[in-house]
């Protein structure tokens, strides 16, 4: 019994365990300060820093989309954004189940010309700017901090 247990696991389980990761997109706000170049983080439902992020929506391009969790989690109100993405990185959503999956999230630069004080999730979240270098060190994602730092060069 326990190798026909095991064989029926390789073959119908594993499969579901490996799955590839689920697209997020990303937008990675800017903007020019006083002191050079200044980065958006917001705080997640967990309290880290990370960018504006979601799940791709249906009629939207993936930069679209991206602009649209800037709106809704940072009060982006104006921006111009690139289709093309700067970048991805790899990471572990935890849901508020307790499930988890793994993601891709695909990185698109939005240079912010104007903010909402009141926007969807602005009670639910924080919003700072600043360098990208102390961007990459308040972020917990490798491949985020990699971003954030080759975007300041």
């Amino acid at each position: 019994m326990t190798s026909l247990f095991r064989s029926a696991f390789a073959e119908v389980i594993s499969p579901f365990l490996r799955r590839p990761p689920q697209l997020q997109v990303a937008a990675l706000c800017y903007r020019d300060g006083k002191d050079g170049r200044e980065v958006m983080l917001i705080t997640s439902s967990k309290g880290r820093w990370i960018l504006p992020k979601g799940w791709p929506v249906d009629g939207l391009g993936a930069a679209e989309a991206a602009i649209q969790e800037a709106w809704e989690e940072g009060g982006v109100q104006k921006a111009t954004t690139n289709p093309e993405a700067i970048g991805s990185y790899s990471s572990l959503k935890q849901f508020n189940s307790g499930a988890t999956a793994n993601c891709e999230t695909s990185v698109y630069t939005a240079r912010v010309f104007k903010l909402a004080n009141d926007y969807p999730e602005a009670d639910r979240r924080k919003r700072r700017w600043v360098s990208p270098q102390i961007a990459a060190e308040m972020v917990t994602d490798d491949g985020l901090r990699d971003i954030l730092l080759e975007f300041s060069d």
